[in-house]
């Protein structure tokens, strides 16, 4: 297997930078949308052979060096009793969100249901057949809290916001039980195979650091702390969390994730050299022309310095107008520059 990847992660040597990308197996790609055509987005997640043949498609089109499980960060919901669907356009809908005590009393300990087996499955095949690392992952508490007291993706935020505040008591329950949720769906994926994961926190950036300090990270330490035993690196990765980032570095995971509203440079100065990082090029940039990707690109390696533990990646995920050559011309581009020679 090309391991540099999983080398990365742990800040050891690498024959060079590894590059993937986040939603690297979606709409950018035309084997995607063909599949897309036959399947809706929530059959092609239960149909495990299907999600990881989309899966590996980024893999065989672009070289990057680790393919991530093709799922949705709702996949657990269904295991901890929360009605959902997902809507085209719009992702996971809850029908009766999650606001009040009463409301708790509704959901239910975690327990794999059809959607985490298939996602289990898919780990299943992907480590027999890939020959790159699998990446797991999941929602972290609070992301995931969002969807579910909201309803569905918002703009700011403010119902959760409003239930931390108004009703510690259930918020409290809350992201007890999506802690253990989380920890027992992370643990089941490396149990199937997979050889690293990524806890994404897409929406803490919009807490202040005095909230994350106390509501969120305390459950953080316990997920982390709870996969130590598995032996797999963890990557934490939000957005819009450069204020945030020296309380983040308090946490036991292996690299951080950045996203482009910081220089690469100073949020592993903000991070410090006992965690790798992973980051950092906006991916608007790969709608424009391939010299500015290039010229963006370079900028970020540079600042990694070379230094051990660099990953290269988006600062969020990849546009469904991406152009696949710019894709291809980037991941060649990573592997190949030399500080020494492009400095």
């Amino acid at each position: 297997m090309n391991d540099r990847l999983l080398r990365a992660c742990r800040r050891l040597p690498v024959d060079c930078t590894p590059v993937w990308f986040m939603r690297q197996a979606g709409r950018y790609l035309p084997e995607y949308r063909a599949l897309r055509a036959k399947y809706s987005f929530a059959e092609l997640c239960v149909r495990h052979d299907l999600a990881a043949q989309v899966a590996l498609l980024p893999v065989e089109r672009l070289g990057v060096d680790g393919a991530i499980v093709f799922a949705d960060l709702a996949a657990p919901f269904g295991g901890i009793g929360v009605r959902y669907e997902m809507q085209e356009g719009i992702g996971p809908v809850v029908h009766t969100p999650i606001r009040t005590e009463a409301d708790l009393k509704t959901l239910r300990p975690f327990e794999p249901d059809p959607v985490v087996e298939a996602v289990l499955e898919e780990i299943r095949l992907l480590a027999r057949s890939s020959p790159v690392p699998v990446i797991g992952f999941a929602g972290a508490p609070f992301t995931l809290a969002c969807y579910l007291v909201e309803g569905g993706r918002a703009r700011d935020y403010t119902r959760t916001k409003a239930m931390m505040y108004l009703a510690p008591a259930a918020w409290e329950q809350l992201m007890e039980l999506l802690t253990g949720a989380v920890t027992d769906y992370l643990r089941a994926q490396v149990a199937a195979g997979a050889h690293l994961l990524q806890l994404f926190d897409s929406w803490v950036g919009t807490l202040s650091p005095l909230d994350y300090a106390s509501k969120v990270m305390p459950y953080l330490t316990r997920i982390l702390n709870g996969l130590r035993e598995t032996g797999a690196p963890v990557i934490y990765f939000g957005t819009g969390t450069a204020g945030l980032l020296p309380l983040i570095a308090k946490l036991d995971a292996e690299v951080i994730g950045v996203d482009w509203r910081i220089a690469l440079d100073d949020a592993w100065e903000r991070i410090g050299d006992h965690h790798g990082i992973q980051g950092n090029l906006d991916p608007a940039v790969l709608l424009g022309p391939f010299d500015g990707v290039a010229r963006n690109a370079r900028d970020i390696l540079r600042k990694a310095g070379g230094r051990p533990g660099h990953i290269f990646n988006l600062g969020h995920g990849l546009l469904p107008d991406t152009p696949v050559d710019h894709l291809r011309r980037l991941v060649d581009l990573v592997h190949a520059f030399s500080l020494e020679v492009d400095r």
